[in-house]
């Protein structure tokens, strides 16, 4: 929402400075998001008047002017197409400085002399488009300073609402906030019911009355197709982030800016039979404003005529039955529509509006009579014609009223942490124009006013209170009582002790959101149907995720696009996979390997990540539970390359993948195909041990370095539990140290080398202890995997 400052203080003029002001619109929740100066600066520029205008004797398109500034005349030369004369126009002064460093001075032109410039509106920023000069109204005071008399020393200021507060979608809204906050008086525009000069009415049926529970119509005839806005409303407009367009299209947006009330304007002459306000039916188009011809889906509330629909309801006109240059005979409605009857739709046509953007957060149920009112006269004031009698149709039944709640002062302070006086509390509430009925101890029911239609709950009026008496005069305290739920047991890791072990080895952690597009997850994933999103961000975005890799993805594509060669990504989250007891939401971290492994130095060669790289990140996460508790083994994975792919393994179950990218999806992605992924269950990864007391051995280690010859299936992690499970508590560690297939080895076979490291805690072993135990191995070895010692 943007407003300019002056036109605010016209209704509510509080005495604070401008910076007070937003200050204060930020702390009550009308967050401001910026302010600007209402004009680039320039000096020098006053209302002039064409006292003469003639053709230059040298050049077709110039002109030679005489320009008065109310004590003398110059000189102008001037190219604008509307130059005439007494046409009164901005006019910069020898000396004058104007946007973008432009110093006027004294020249000829074709051999004529110019003492000034005629301004266009463009040339001192205040309109993009513009052809010629900007045309004064013909009272503009000649010689006046154009800066003051526009008042372009002024303030725009744009707020960011939130969905909750569409009350405040106006400057009538932001102004009743500024009164509330400051105790000041708000005072609208004067303005009495335009009484009807012709009885001309247009017949109007409404078959929806649920979707649209009050419309109202009016017949102006006779207005001027020649009349312009005048130059007080395109300003304000300007400000307000609009262009003027001709003044009935200004008139409605200006109302819809002022009061928060979305009107349509038909050309009268255009329509057909009479308006029916109904749902689309199968087959019928609709060619907009903007040029595009949609097909309309049943579910669309539409205006209709007896031709077929000639709008969309809430959200945008059609051209056919447009206000136009000829245009003398209006149509104008303004209604009320349910907003669930209007929220989506606008989206679903690929299309947003202002109206749109008001009608599905909600609008005022009993603004239409005096929006309706405002724009007849501020149409018949600028345009002329007569205006017949206002009707209005549907069912009020239907209009939705407002909620009947109870408020507890005791509630209040165990939220806000503070006690507010009753007379505080009725004071602020009355403020904000709820009717207040104290009913004793403590206790009120509270209606709120028809544009606080997001009042609904106790909480809703505590919130208000705490915004209107200042967040900033709560007190800081520690909250009471004992805080909810049970603490987490001692042996469960915290996942910030996962992520920093990840950020330790380079990783940087990634947010992506939970939703995804639907053909990638159907590659990523395609063993788990997805939940669909029943009204989605976008077409991307419109399925939860049942694996982090396609977020995870995504960011790599982004990340290789910007020429990022090293990347190391994670992300911690949920899953979403449907299952027979519900939706099942699975805490996971994943994460994503490429690049070189080493950040390049100039005492080592470039290598480039591989498989062995992963398992040790993966490894290290282990490392931090229980890491005697987990296995990896071969696995499947349907966004895995088949050939290096594994699974993490606890106590029988899978909890996570690893692997290497799919070949045929890093094609279809377009990614690398040496690129590296893993995804882990969570909770499995945060069951750790509890910390414990073991002391410290000081009796000798001895070391064994065995090599095995084996069938080259065997993996290494099942030869090393073999190994563990043949001895007892003295073997104190397994380490892999060489695997060698080749010359000697058979065919079919490979070599692993093992070193064992055996201690006993409280002797020192003995050779024969020793050969003891690693004779148990070589049997245990010999057993199960058919291991020889190798020679």
């Amino acid at each position: 929402m943007r407003f300019n400052e002056a036109w605010l203080r016209e209704w509510v003029n509080p005495d604070i400075d401008t910076d007070t002001l937003v200050h204060q619109l930020t702390m009550a929740g009308l967050e401001v998001d910026a302010v600007e100066p209402a004009a680039a600066p320039f000096t020098g520029v006053v209302v002039g008047e064409i006292v003469s205008c003639q053709p230059h004797p040298d050049a077709d398109k110039l002109r030679l002017c005489q320009v008065s500034d109310g004590d003398a005349t110059f000189p102008v030369v001037c190219g604008a197409p509307n130059a005439r004369e007494g046409l009164k126009a901005p006019f910069a002064k020898v000396g004058a400085q104007l946007p973008g460093d432009l110093r006027i001075k004294k020249a000829k032109l074709r051999g004529q002399p110019s003492e000034g410039m005629l301004c266009g509106g463009s040339e001192l920023g205040l309109e993009d488009l513009i052809d010629g000069l900007l045309e004064l109204p013909a009272d503009a005071p000649v010689g006046a300073d154009l800066r003051a008399w526009l008042n372009l020393d002024d303030t725009v200021i744009e707020v960011d609402l939130t969905p909750n507060r569409a009350d405040c979608l106006s400057l009538r809204g932001v102004a009743r906030e500024v009164g509330v906050l400051n105790r000041a008086p708000v005072t609208e525009p004067a303005g009495e019911p335009l009484a009807a000069a012709v009885d001309a009415t247009f017949p109007v049926t409404v078959e929806d009355s649920e979707g649209c529970p009050r419309y109202l119509g009016r017949v102006i005839r006779g207005i001027d197709p020649g009349a312009a806005t005048p130059l007080w409303m395109v300003e304000r407009l300007r400000r307000a982030g609009l262009r003027s367009i001709d003044p009935i299209v200004d008139v409605t947006n200006y109302v819809l800016l002022e009061l928060g009330q979305p009107l349509h304007a038909f050309d009268l002459n255009k329509l057909d039979g009479g308006i029916v306000v109904r749902k689309a039916r199968a087959g019928e188009q609709l060619q907009t404003l903007d040029d595009q011809t949609l097909e309309l889906r049943d579910d669309t509330l539409v205006i209709a005529d007896g031709g077929g629909p000639v709008a969309l309801a809430g959200i945008m006109g059609g051209r056919p039955t447009a206000v136009a240059e000829g245009t003398t005979d209006l149509f104008l409605e303004c209604a009320f529509f349910n907003p669930l009857t209007i929220v989506g739709k606008a989206r679903g046509y690929g299309l947003h509006t202002d109206s749109s953007h008001r009608y599905e957060r909600g609008v005022d149920p009993a603004l239409q009579q005096r929006a309706m009112e405002r724009a007849s006269a501020l149409i018949v004031a600028i345009a002329g014609g007569e205006a017949g009698p206002v009707t209005e149709h549907g069912d009020a039944a239907r209009i939705p009223a407002p909620a009947t709640i109870t408020l507890r002062a005791d509630k209040v302070t165990a939220l806000l942490g503070a006690a507010l006086a009753d007379a505080d509390i009725e004071d602020i509430l009355t403020r904000l124009g709820m009717d207040v009925v104290a009913d004793g101890d403590g206790r009120w029911t509270v209606t709120p006013p028809s544009w606080r239609f997001d009042m609904a709950i106790e909480e809703d009026l505590i919130e208000e209170l705490a915004r209107v008496h200042g967040y900033e005069n709560l007190p800081s305290r520690v909250p009471a009582g004992t805080p909810a739920g049970e603490p987490e047991g001692e042996h469960l890791l915290p996942v910030r002790r996962l992520a920093d072990t990840l950020r330790d080895r380079g990783y940087l952690e990634a947010i992506t959101y939970s939703f995804v597009a639907p053909d990638l997850l159907a590659k990523v994933d395609p063993e788990h149907p997805p939940l669909a999103l029943m009204n989605p961000i976008s077409a991307d975005l419109g399925v939860m995720r049942t694996s982090l890799f396609a977020g995870l993805l995504n960011a790599a594509g982004r990340n290789l696009n910007r020429q990022i060669d090293r990347l190391r990504l994670f992300e911690t989250g949920l899953r979403f996979v449907p299952g027979e007891d519900g939706l099942n939401q699975e805490p996971m971290i994943a994460g994503l390997l490429y690049g070189s492994a080493e950040p390049a130095h100039w005492q080592a060669k470039a290598r480039q990540v591989d498989f062995y790289d992963l398992k040790g990140d993966v490894e290290a996460l282990v490392a931090l539970s229980d890491a005697t508790a987990f296995q990896v083994r071969p696995g499947q994975h349907p966004a895995l390359h088949p050939g290096q792919c594994a699974e993490l393994v606890r106590d029988g179950a899978v909890v996570g993948y690893l692997g290497k990218l799919h070949p045929r999806l890093a094609k279809d992605l377009d990614l690398p195909k040496d690129l590296y992924l893993f995804e882990l269950a969570l909770a499995p990864l945060r069951d750790g041990l509890l910390p414990r007391f073991q002391p410290v051995s000081d009796q000798p280690r001895v070391q064994r370095d065995l090599a095995f010859l084996m069938d080259d299936q065997v993996a290494a992690g099942d030869l090393i539990a073999a190994v563990r499970a043949a001895c007892d508590e003295r073997l104190r560690d397994v380490r892999l140290f060489d695997v060698y297939q080749g010359e000697h080895i058979e065919p079919g076979r490979k070599s692993l080398a093992l070193t064992l490291t055996f201690q006993d805690p409280s002797r020192t072993l003995r050779d024969a202890q020793v050969n003891d135990l690693v004779e148990q191995v070589v049997i245990q070895l010999k057993q199960q995997f058919n291991a020889t010692l190798r020679d």
